[in-house]
């Protein structure tokens, strides 16, 4: 197809040929031309509504404005604060029950081995909460990530102290500070220099006399394995047990043995019944707490109440 052009009557005539190609081209270009403008006029439309009609922006463009934004993010970093705090007075309380841990440690644990206590004298050790801080001031994703930080190195600690609190009380069982009699007894003779009841003269005593009723229980008053269970010309019947630290344990005059020699017992496990056996002038338990050979006074293994 050809187009001509005439410039008046006089004129030069231009003629301009219009191909199938051309004409695609043309449409083209225009459809581009028309698109670009009415994606600046969506643009510049939803800007206007934005300010003017937020309802009708998240109607037709579904976006939020400035302030919705702004409003929601603090919703949640009001709710991300809430449980910052939460945490933090959990590991208040938990730093508080530990006080009460060391405290109860401190009491039960024998003064001659207070150095040995498992994670540093009693008093949590190395283990201690991460302190958790509160951030107003900084944005949402932020404060995000600090959070979680916070609660897996929280985590992470209290996983620590447990541990190590069941490492203190099984150490702790381990030694024997248990009272070996189950009630109905009395403190008939102590340790040290007495009168011997057969000699009449004085003597030294290497343990605790519990007077009681025949067989009435005796308890191990500690774990441990068993190394002496039988006859002994001048304990009668006896039971040894050896516990951690080097000590070892023995409950004389019984009137029943219970256990075995390789046998493993725990605190408070019945492991004889008083009795009047061997050099003994009435029924009770002759108890000793002897550590590397050495005799200690089993009075001093007995925890003492606060005062």
């Amino acid at each position: 197809m050809q187009l001509m052009w005439v410039s008046g009557p006089t004129g030069r005539v231009r003629k301009i040929s219009i191909t199938l190609r051309t004409v695609s081209i043309a449409v083209g270009i225009l459809a581009a031309l028309l698109v670009a403008a009415g994606g600046i006029l969506h643009f510049v439309g939803l800007r206007i509504a934005i300010e003017a009609r937020p309802d009708l922006a998240r109607a037709l463009g579904g976006v939020l404005t400035q302030a919705e934004q702004d409003q929601i993010e603090s919703a949640y970093k009001e709710r991300l604060q809430a449980i910052q705090e939460k945490l933090q007075t959990t590991s208040d309380e938990i730093i508080q029950i530990q006080k009460l841990k060391d405290r109860f440690m401190d009491l039960a644990t024998p003064s001659a081995v207070k150095s040995q206590v498992p994670g540093g004298n009693g008093k949590g050790g190395p283990h201690k909460l991460p302190e958790l801080k509160v951030q107003k001031d900084v944005s949402l994703i932020d404060a995000l990530d600090s959070s979680l930080q916070d609660m897996t190195e929280f985590k992470k600690s209290i996983s620590e102290i447990n541990a190590l609190w069941e490492k203190q009380l099984t150490w702790l069982n381990s030694l024997p500070t248990g009272i070996p009699v189950k009630n109905n007894y009395s403190l008939s003779s102590g340790f040290g220099l007495r009168l011997d009841p057969f000699l009449h003269t004085m003597a030294k005593h290497e343990g605790l006399d519990f007077s009681a009723p025949v067989g009435t229980p005796i308890l191990a008053s500690a774990g441990g394995v068993v190394s002496r269970s039988g006859w002994d010309s001048q304990y009668g019947n006896i039971v040894e047990i050896n516990h951690a630290e080097g000590f070892k344990t023995r409950y004389a005059h019984a009137s029943q043995l219970l256990v075995r020699v390789g046998q493993t017992v725990k605190r408070g496990d019945m492991i004889a019944k008083v009795g009047n056996t061997g050099r003994s002038t009435g029924p009770h338990l002759h108890y000793e707490v002897i550590r590397a050979g050495t005799h200690i006074n089993p009075a001093n293994m007995i925890p003492k109440s606060a005062n």
